[in-house]
């Protein structure tokens, strides 16, 4: 039976295409909507629960941000997932990331700096607890940090690409969860990130951060490598 994901008491159709719009990226992103697959209208009406034309509104947001992928009248599929489209989100969030992260060391009041420090603070906690983690936990606090660190940030269109190459680097991200806590210290990176941040070391912090990012890459690749080859 197709699970069935309702958008509740019916809001405007805008808001409609908004709202199933932020739900079909989260299952791409999360997997439930694997790479490649197909994204028929009918299908799509039955699992969120929604009219036709805000699907398609959303749909045409999805491709127009990178989640899917449409050829012709062939209609949309989720976008693959290759290793080429890896290194390409990867450069690109390094590229928007270490800009917005720059002009936050700069422009970074006492503000800015408490709300660091706090969500380092959060992530520091469920980072060096031992245990199972919670995932779902884990991540918002992820993002938490990030998105503490570029707060200060001058540029509302960079937050924009950030955001949508942060999830889009995130579906990559995801396939290396069950071997990322044997082949590094995501909390050790993380520690060197804040530090410098604190410290205004702007060289310091991007070259961390870079160093952050393209270690998730390189242990997707690992992980998917014969698969890619093929």
């Amino acid at each position: 039976m197709a699970n069935v994901i309702g958008i509740a008491n019916k809001p405007p159709s805008k808001t409609l295409a908004d709202q199933v719009y932020r739900q079909i990226r989260d299952d791409i992103v999360h997997g439930d909507l694997p790479p490649g697959s197909k994204l028929k209208i009918e299908p799509l009406r039955t699992r969120y629960q929604i009219g036709a034309s805000p699907l398609r509104e959303a749909l045409s947001r999805l491709y127009s941000d990178g989640f899917v992928s449409s050829k012709g009248q062939q209609g949309f599929k989720v976008m693959e997932m290759t290793r080429d489209d890896l290194e390409d989100v990867t450069n690109l969030r390094i590229l928007i990331e270490n800009k917005a992260l720059s002009q936050s060391i700069i422009n970074g009041d006492d503000h800015w700096e408490s709300g660091v420090v706090a969500a380092f603070h959060r992530l520091t906690k469920i980072e060096t607890t031992p245990g199972e983690k919670d995932i779902h936990e884990l991540e918002d606090r992820n993002n938490s940090f990030h998105n503490a660190l570029l707060a200060a940030s001058s540029s509302i269109r960079l937050h924009q690409f950030y955001t949508t190459l942060y999830d889009q680097h995130k579906r990559y991200r995801n396939l290396a969860r069950g071997v990322m806590p044997y082949k590094r210290n995501i909390h050790e990176e993380h520690t060197t990130i804040y530090n410098a941040t604190l410290e205004k070391d702007i060289k310091k912090a991007t070259e961390a951060n870079e160093y952050h990012i393209r270690k998730t890459a390189e242990l997707v690749i690992q992980l998917k490598n014969d698969e890619w080859d093929n």
